[in-house]
């Protein structure tokens, strides 16, 4: 028996409980109110057993290993023959495990119902709060299904399996698994974001497909069982699809260099690879690569965004968790007036944002029969990825710095979500090519901003500063001089318009009109915790709290 007696120093006291135990899905009222508004409630019971996971310590642990034990490069075994493995810690393969069988990459594709789009993004936001390293395997090959529809062979022979709710990680042929994934591999070194100046070589075969040379600057996921990937044909860049594993059983010439040291998404492994000779299909028309690939980019953006709004709720939860239990100066933190004001502020940005991306996944799942939600989701895409995903990171500082020191220590989820903010402004398009977009949008859509402007006029309405605010972009938008300089403020202007006419009409009281006097009628400082006094604090933050 340990008699040892406990030693004053060893004795803990002020800190607050781990946050498990609790529903990310019934216990957000916010959420759930919005995605039955948008036309997806009927996902409850499927959300609610992902909310059960994602608030359960089970998953909690199994982020922290898989972000802590990072994937392994094998380019050869002990032979010396060329294997192009990459090991994942087991925490890796069960999150992949329980990703895919809930569905998230497939609910918007098999549902057949409307709001299916809303659906699936109420279950990614779950999944986000969580973990995100995994999020970026689910999301291609979620979006993939669209462009492999360009091929009715492709997709008679692939699309079952991507829709699989199942994870299937065998290095087999696609006839020997049970379910498959999908990558991509785009960028090359000397291009970046600049696609049109690939270099990869495309030559064709006597069987009608073709052999890849050339070398791809990131590959996310390079363990998928195919791969999206853009090479030159005489006619221009061009879509192909390579698989991993050829039909004879052998490997496709695809060798990875080496995985990417990165600043977050550590679960996930990016790699750069070289095509040597690679067995691949074309999709698509000759020269139109780019074009072809444009849906999958608007879906892969429409998950950043999705994205973006679930990892402020995780984050809002660990801040007010946090408070709440901790005692300083006599009251607790979330009694204390200013530490009120910055979780308020927290609690806007996250409504905000949750608004933004379930009216965006409206306008995705409506856009087949309605005109002007195809044009609304057109251009609400870029201009939602750009807008939320540039708050993130400073989001993540101000609800790391609620937790003080606890939030900067690797223990704390916090660290995790702040190291991947990040990647999603700069995946899928940066700021700068986002913005763009949404410039190329109206260009050739004059309709789409008409669109997005009348959208923003239906809660308009009541609010004076939010009609002038209506009426500067129309001016910036008129004023064509300059206007890619002017572009970040354009883009910056539409979302927190649009934003604000969301919170007017779906939002209580309280936080509607603190988003508006902050962010539309200016009377807020340059960081969080700046509302003005008038803000009503204590109704906002109860509204966010996790009940």
């Amino acid at each position: 028996m340990n008699d040892r007696a406990v030693a004053p120093t060893e004795q803990t006291s002020n800190q607050p409980p781990l946050l498990v135990g609790y529903n990310a899905w019934e216990q957000d009222a916010i959420l759930r109110a919005a995605v039955e508004r948008e036309g997806g409630g009927w996902i409850g019971a499927r959300a609610h057993r992902l909310g059960e996971l994602v608030g359960g310590e089970r998953m909690q642990l199994l982020a922290d290993q898989a972000n802590r034990h990072l994937p392994q490069l094998r380019t050869h075994d002990r032979f010396g023959e060329r294997i192009d493995a990459v090991d994942y810690h087991p925490a890796y393969h069960e999150l992949m495990a329980l990703a895919f069988g809930a569905g998230l990459h497939s609910v918007a594709w098999k549902a057949r119902r409307d709001g299916a789009f809303v659906a699936r993004a109420a279950l990614n936001y779950l999944w986000n709060q969580a973990e995100n390293g995994t999020s970026c395997p689910v999301t291609m090959t979620f979006a993939a299904v669209q462009v492999m529809r360009n091929d009715a062979e492709i997709a008679a022979q692939w699309e079952p399996k991507m829709l699989a709710d199942a994870y299937d990680p065998s290095p087999l042929h696609l006839s020997q698994k049970r379910a498959a994934t999908v990558g991509m591999a785009m960028t090359e070194k000397q291009g970046g974001s600049d696609l049109r100046s690939n270099q990869t070589s495309a030559t064709a075969l006597a069987d009608g497909a073709y052999a890849l040379e050339g070398h791809k600057w990131f590959c996310s996921a390079p363990m998928s069982d195919g791969f999206l990937t853009l090479a030159r044909t005489v006619a221009g860049v061009t879509c192909f699809f390579a698989p991993r594993w050829l039909a004879d059983g052998s490997r496709n010439g695809i060798h990875i260099q080496r995985l990417k040291d990165k600043c977050g998404n550590r679960s996930n492994a990016s790699a750069e690879i070289e095509y040597h000779g690679a067995w691949a299909r074309k999709i698509g028309a000759d020269g139109r690569g780019i074009a072809t690939l444009i849906e999958m980019a608007h879906l892969t953006r429409f998950d950043i965004v999705v994205a973006s709004a679930g990892m402020m709720r995780g984050a809002l939860n660990q801040a007010l968790h946090h408070c709440e239990h901790r005692h300083a100066f006599g009251k607790r933190l979330a009694q204390q007036p200013l530490m009120q004001n910055v979780l308020a502020d927290l609690a806007l940005e996250t409504e905000a944002a949750t608004l933004l991306a379930l009216r965006l996944a409206r306008a995705l799942d409506r856009s087949a029969h309605d005109p002007q939600e195809r044009l609304l989701a057109r251009i609400l895409t870029p201009v939602a990825k750009y807008w939320l995903a540039k708050r993130n990171p400073a989001f993540m500082f101000e609800a790391m710095e609620c937790l003080g020191g606890n939030g900067y220590v690797e223990e704390a989820p916090l660290a995790r979500l702040y190291r991947e903010a990040p990647v999603n402004s700069i995946w899928e398009g940066s700021g700068n090519v986002a913005c763009l977009d949404v410039l190329r949008s109206m260009q050739k859509q004059p309709d789409s901003a008409a669109a997005l402007l009348a959208e923003i006029r239906a809660g308009a309405s009541g609010d004076r500063h939010l009609a002038l605010l209506v009426d500067a972009i129309e001016t910036q938008l008129a004023e064509t001089g300059a206007i890619e300089r002017r572009a970040r403020r354009i883009v910056e202007m539409a979302a927190l318009a649009l934003q604000a006419s969301l919170m007017a009409q779906h939002a209580a009281p309280a936080a509607a009109d603190a988003f508006f006097s902050s962010r539309v009628q200016g009377d807020w400082g340059h960081a969080f915790g700046t509302l003005p006094g008038s803000a009503r604090c204590d109704e906002i933050i109860a509204r966010s709290r996790l009940g």
